[in-house]
């Protein structure tokens, strides 16, 4: 069976700790957009196709401005977005062309725009092997368990503990039944996919080891790391 692997790039949120009008994922850095650093990043890997999820009014401007300004070929669908997260997720992957060859998808965060060819195809490589893994690094810092009230209650063991990233890779049909579970139980608690699949799959989640410098632009000091980032992988 042909195998075929489509990577679900998010760029739908709002960004609201940006403190701009313009969504993060369309601001610019290093005279480009941030999506389009993502993108150049995906189309460049062994992806075969890219579903990319935008905000509602915004696909007019995501054809033009993005996808044929910048040229990408293996965009072959844009698809609106819902109110959070995981409603954009589950429209990505909805919106994922149903045949009859074994596929894998990686999602990922269009902000996160520092991945890497080299860690995408490894991703690919993995989830192939495992069905699911998440890109994502050992914390570096010790972590507290608070109560309520801000006082520390415990400190977990640091040594088992990682930060998650993306991508975020699964066997589509696996991934997608997690996904439609959820939203029939109309739980809105999940906060990244390897959670749905860890409360509605039946699919141990391996973690792959990603990069620190794969970073989310969130804020506008990730802006400055960003561009500090980008230079340093231009040399």
């Amino acid at each position: 069976m042909k195998v075929k692997t489509v990577a679900v790039v998010l760029a739908a949120g709002r960004g609201s700790r940006m403190n701009s009008e313009i969504q993060k994922q369309y601001l610019l850095l290093l005279g480009r957009p941030v999506v389009t650093h993502t993108l150049d990043t995906f189309e460049a890997s062994d992806i075969d196709e890219i579903v990319l999820v935008v905000g509602e009014d915004e696909i007019p401007y995501a054809r033009k401005e993005i996808v044929e300004r910048y040229g990408y070929k293996k965009i072959n669908k844009i698809v609106v977005g819902g109110e959070e997260r995981y409603d954009s997720v589950y429209q990505g992957l909805c919106a994922i062309s149903d045949t009859e060859e074994e596929t894998y998808v990686l999602i990922h965060d269009g902000a996160r725009a520092f991945v890497t060819v080299e860690l995408i195809n490894f991703c690919i490589q993995e989830v192939k092997k495992s069905k699911a893994c998440v890109a994502a690094v050992p914390v570096k810092d010790t972590i507290k368990v608070v109560d309520e009230e801000g006082y520390a209650e415990s400190t977990p063991d640091r040594s088992v503990m990682w930060q998650m990233q993306t991508p975020q890779c699964f066997y589509l049909e696996e991934i997608k039944d997690a996904y439609r579970l959820m939203t029939e139980n109309h739980d809105k608690s999940m906060t990244d996919d390897a959670m749905v699949m860890e409360k509605y799959g039946n699919r141990r989640v391996k973690m792959v080891r990603g990069s620190y410098e794969n970073i989310k632009i969130t804020t506008p000091t990730d802006m400055f790391l960003g561009e500090a980032i980008l230079k340093y992988a231009k040399k």
